[in-house]
């Protein structure tokens, strides 16, 4: 698990430090790691250092001072570092000196032939996009940028992407993860985490790794059988959507080796593709379950609104989707009632017709507050997923790419989700497990290659059914990540 914290919690845990901080020892080890990173960066993309041409960029705080000391350490090296300074009148003076000293060169306009710019315009305490000097800048580089501490024009506690904002290749932090480098992970590129010895604690924002969620997914031990792996019932589909009832339900029996009951119209077609479905012509022979999950593609109608208040009236967990937060929409009183733990999944439409409000620029604090308001677990689709409830920190996952902007994806997700919900899993540890595993298949199958670790190439545009297909190698290649799992 890796903690993302805020700016406040970095900025007292460099306090924390004393004389390290007032004496310049944090930032000669910032830079110094800075430099490394952009040491390796030239090997990598130039093969060699010596020769090879950095711009940094620097604004006035201390962000201009760890980029100018670190192109100082690549002057020494034989790099032709060149810096521009925003505002001549406001230079780190430390930094300024240092880079004189090692015979940088000053210049009003960046060449065009650089090999790295870097980024050393604003740091955690920037606001809003680039100023109009720094975007005409970097409106020029054509080389790949390294931000120090974040890409300027990021918000470094809620990932807000102004308009300008820098868009590193690679962003490199000092002692521990913001925030940002998950909520705005595609702005950031590659993180490095450059060790200068600061402690901020716990943080309120947290990523799973895969051994993480290999550890927590459930697999048959010796004694176990179809009951005890758990049920799941899935309500899904209509006959408008019958697609929607296939994609969950089969989700569902790929995730996990329990039990998958069926309600719904589309029972034809749900057992036509997995014959192993229990299918159940309404709710009152459906049998016990350990979990349901209600809504994708059920529509929102008298029925449906019966049909989700007597699952809402049950003693398990549920998931609600698509359509079902539709209804719950228009009837959030009956969270109020419940004893067992409730899932919801929304999309960010699906969470303002909830919320009565857009999720906004600080997408942490919205799927906090909906969690507390309602007394559930919510689940925030998008690239980065969040996960929210009242027990813990918010959950993140990065998807790494967005092959899963698809239609049908969602309803995947859900019966992934609900059958891990039926397994026994808490619900945020179902949630973020579930997004992880989706996000993984989603990747897989737009690759054309299920099982490898590194897919080479760009990928291929994908539907519903293809990440489908792609859930079990996805969860055996996150499992592989486990150390000493049960029955590998």
């Amino acid at each position: 698990m890796r903690s993302h914290h805020t700016v406040s919690a970095i900025r007292a845990a460099e306090e924390a430090t004393g004389p390290l901080l007032t004496d310049g020892v944090l930032m000669r080890r910032a830079s110094g790691g800075l430099a490394a990173v952009l040491l390796n960066e030239l090997r990598a993309r130039c093969g060699a250092v010596y020769g090879s041409r950095v711009g940094v960029v620097v604004g006035s705080g201390d962000n201009g001072g760890d980029a100018l000391h670190a192109g100082a350490r690549l002057a020494r090296r034989g790099v032709a570092v060149v810096a521009l300074a925003l505002d001549p009148d406001r230079v780190h003076a430390g930094g300024s000196a240092a880079f004189d000293a090692a015979g940088g060169r000053w210049a009003t306009t960046l060449p065009t032939d650089l090999d790295l710019v870097v980024d050393g315009v604003v740091g955690l305490g920037g606001t809003g996009p680039l100023r109009p000097a720094a975007a005409q800048v970097f409106g020029r580089v054509r080389a790949p940028i390294v931000a120090v501490d974040l890409p300027s024009g990021v918000d470094a506690d809620t990932g807000q992407v102004h308009a300008p904002a820098v868009h590193a290749a690679v962003t490199v932090t000092f002692g521990a993860l913001r925030r940002a480098h998950v909520l705005a992970a595609p702005q950031c590129g590659r993180v490095e985490v450059v060790d200068i010895g600061i402690d901020p604690g716990a943080a309120e924002l947290v990523t799973l790794s895969d051994a993480d969620v290999a550890q927590e997914w459930p697999i048959p031990g010796p004694s176990d059988d179809k009951y005890t792996q758990g049920v799941v019932g899935v309500i899904a589909g209509s006959d408008r959507y019958p697609g929607a009832a296939v994609l969950c339900s089969s989700a569902a029996v790929a995730a996990t080796s329990g039990m998958v009951r069926y309600v719904g119209s589309a029972a034809e077609q749900v057992v036509a593709r997995h014959p192993e479905i229990v299918a159940a012509p309404d709710l009152d022979a459906a049998g016990r379950v350990q979990a349901w999950v209600v809504g994708p593609g059920a529509g929102t109608d008298d029925t449906a609104e019966d049909l989700v208040q007597r699952i809402l009236a049950t003693d398990v967990p549920v998931l609600v989707d698509a359509d079902g937060l539709t209804v719950l929409s228009r009837h959030r009183e009956r969270f109020a009632d419940r004893s067992a733990p409730t899932l919801l999944t929304p999309h960010a439409g699906e969470f303002a017709r909830l919320a009565g409000h857009d999720v906004g620029d600080d997408r942490v604090g919205a799927v906090t507050d909906l969690a507390a308001e309602l007394g559930v677990t919510v689940l925030l689709k998008g690239r980065i997923t969040l996960v929210a409830d009242a027990a813990g920190p918010v959950v993140a996952n990065d998807a790494g790419s967005s092959w899963a902007a698809t239609a049908g994806a969602g309803d995947v997700l859900s019966g992934i989700a609900g059958a891990l919900l039926a397994s026994g899993l808490a619900p945020r540890v179902a949630a973020a497990a579930a997004a992880r595993v989706h996000a993984r298949a989603a990747f897989l199958a737009a690759h054309g290659v299920p099982g490898a670790d590194d897919a080479d190439g760009p990928g291929a545009p994908i539907g519903a059914s293809d990440l489908l297909a792609a859930v079990p190698s996805a969860i055996r290649e996150i499992r592989s990540a486990a150390v000493g799992s049960r029955h590998r």
